[in-house]
This record gives structure tokens, C-alpha cells and sequence, in this order.
């Protein structure tokens, strides 16, 4: 299960995880530069060689953080984040959201020019849908979408992952632990983004634990944590998936290392779907006002 993964027809090689780091700059709570630090290193030094971050996240502070970290580990586009990452190059540039008063189109040749200058060696989107994927990959090739998947966010299915495989699109699937929801992370007070999130909050909250129970009788049942058996369940869905991992500690990142030896049958897979329905799942991803700005859900 440790074979490498190909972003995309002619993309980069990749781990079969990625390390997301957003979590590191409070976005869920407090957290501990060093360890931080300490867990970016454990995940390279297993061969981890995919580390995402964004621009915002924290302010800027998580691209400084990966910036410490990485130093001495690479070879060192924007006008802020190439210092605070301290190189000279990105590796996949994706804008996080679709900008609605510009076209994809001028958005991802202005990319493109970054990718011939040598500022960007691929280009990504995040979250957006099957049309704009068509005419982003037009202008130029497309190496991967970002966009959150796991057993209770299966819509990416239906439409998008269709048209991806047509085009020889990869797939790095954030939110593979639906932030925690799947295995009862607790919330962090008001510094917890999860807290403004519809299915961590009131009845919608109760009534995902049914499903969250489910996963961990199944989990029970194989001898494995929930969420090594959730991220298993992403990584068997198909070779071209690679999953985001928002791990904070070493012991997170030893957790979900551990999934890559978990090997899923076609039955045991149609078991997890039936016994965790997408379908039951009580509220949105996000919240209204964010869901309407998601070009992947329209």
C-alpha cells in the first residue's frame, strides 16, 4: 500500500499521504510550534514529500512555520509566500477558491506564466467544479483538484470525479477525517473554526455521533483506530486519491501512517458506505453563507 501516487496523467510523484498543515497556526485550537516543527520533519523523513499550506492560513504564520521547518531540507511566487517558505519555487500553486468576478481562464494563465518563468512547476485547483475544471485545463494542464472527500463528504462522486479521470486529473482529498467529526475530536472553545461548522454544533452534532459509532464498531471489528480505517477507506477508493492529512503531532502522523498497511476489499468498502450513508449525514460542510461561494457544489 506504500507505492508512490501520480498527481494527475503527467503530474508529480507523490507519497500516498499528504501532510496538511493548517491546523498548525490554531485554525482548531492552540498548537505547539515545536512539535509542529518536529511533526513536518517525522512526516519527510518517512517520505512524506507533499507538505500544503496556504497563504492565509494564520495570517501568513503557516507558511513562516514550513519555512523553519524546511530549511536546510530543500533547495531554496508570489510575492509573500516565496520568503515566508524560504525558496524559490512552488511545487503545485492552487488557488483556494474560485474568484467569481475573474475567469478561470485569466486566473490560471496568469499562473501559467509563473510555471514558464519558474516560479510554479504545476498548476491545481481547489474546490471547484466539473465546467471549470474543463476550461482551467484548457489553458493549461491541470495536475490535481483539492477538494474535500471522505465516507460522510462523498459528493465530489457523482459529477467531478468523472470528468477528473477523463482528463488524467489527480485528487488530494482534504477533510478525510471530516476535521475530527469521525473520530470525536473534541472542540477547542471558541478558537476551534469547528465550532462555526453546522455538523459540529446542536442536534446536527448528535445525531452524526450515530454515524461516528458506526465507524468505530467497524474499526473494533478489524483491530484498527477509526481513523486509520477512514483514511483506509479514501486511499482503497482509487490510485489517483491522495489523502490530505491535518496531523499536529507525531503521534497523529504515526496514527495515519499506519493506515497505508490496511488493505480494503471491494466488500469491506461497500460495508463502510452502507454502514456510514453520505446520505444521513446532519448539516453542511460549511456554513450556508460559505456554501454558496463553492463553485464545487453547484
Amino acid at each position: 500500500m506504500n507505492a508512490m501516487r501520480t498527481l494527475g496523467r503527467n503530474g508529480p510523484t507523490i507519497f500516498p499521504l499528504a501532510l496538511g498543515c493548517m491546523g498548525m497556526s490554531g485554525m482548531y485550537g492552540p498548537a505547539d510550534e515545536n512539535e509542529s516543527i518536529a511533526t513536518i520533519h517525522a512526516a519527510i523523513d518517512h517520505g512524506v514529500n507533499l507538505i500544503d499550506t496556504g497563504d492565509f492560513y494564520g495570517m501568513g504564520h503557516n507558511e513562516m512555520l514550513i519555512g523553519r521547518a524546511l530549511e536546510g531540507r530543500r533547495e531554496g511566487v508570489l510575492a509573500h509566500s516565496l520568503p515566508r517558505l524560504r525558496t524559490g519555487h512552488i511545487d503545485i500553486y492552487r488557488p483556494a477558491r474560485l474568484d467569481g468576478t475573474v475567469p478561470i481562464e485569466e486566473t490560471v494563465g496568469a499562473i501559467a506564466d509563473l510555471v514558464k518563468a519558474g516560479y510554479v512547476r504545476a498548476i491545481g485547483l481547489s474546490e471547484v467544479g466539473a465546467e471549470t475544471i474543463r476550461r482551467a485545463h484548457a489553458i493549461h494542464p491541470i495536475v490535481d483538484l483539492q477538494i474535500e472527500y471522505s465516507l460522510i463528504s462523498r459528493g465530489p462522486e457523482a459529477r467531478i470525479f468523472p470528468v477528473l479521470r477523463e482528463l488524467g486529473i489527480g485528487v488530494t482529498a482534504y477533510g478525510v477525517l471530516s476535521r475530527g467529526l469521525l473520530t470525536g475530536s473534541p472542540l477547542a472553545a471558541k478558537a476551534d473554526l469547528r465550532a462555526h461548522m453546522p455538523r459540529f454544533v446542536g442536534e446536527n452534532l448528535a445525531r452524526n455521533r450515530k454515524l461516528i459509532d458506526a465507524l468505530n464498531r467497524l474499526a473494533a471489528e478489524r483491530g484498527v483506530a477509526p481513523a486509520q480505517l477512514a483514511i483506509a477507506w479514501v486511499l482503497a477508493k482509487d490510485s489517483t486519491i491522495v489523502p490530505v492529512i491535518g496531523a499536529r503531532t507525531r503521534r497523529q502522523l504515526d496514527e495515519s501512517l499506519a493506515a497505508l498497511e490496511i488493505h480494503l476489499t471491494a466488500e469491506e468498502i461497500a460495508r463502510l458506505e452502507e454502514a456510514i450513508p453520505a446520505s444521513e449525514v446532519a448539516g453542511s460542510r460549511y456554513a450556508e453563507m460559505q456554501m454558496r461561494t463553492l463553485d464545487s457544489e453547484r
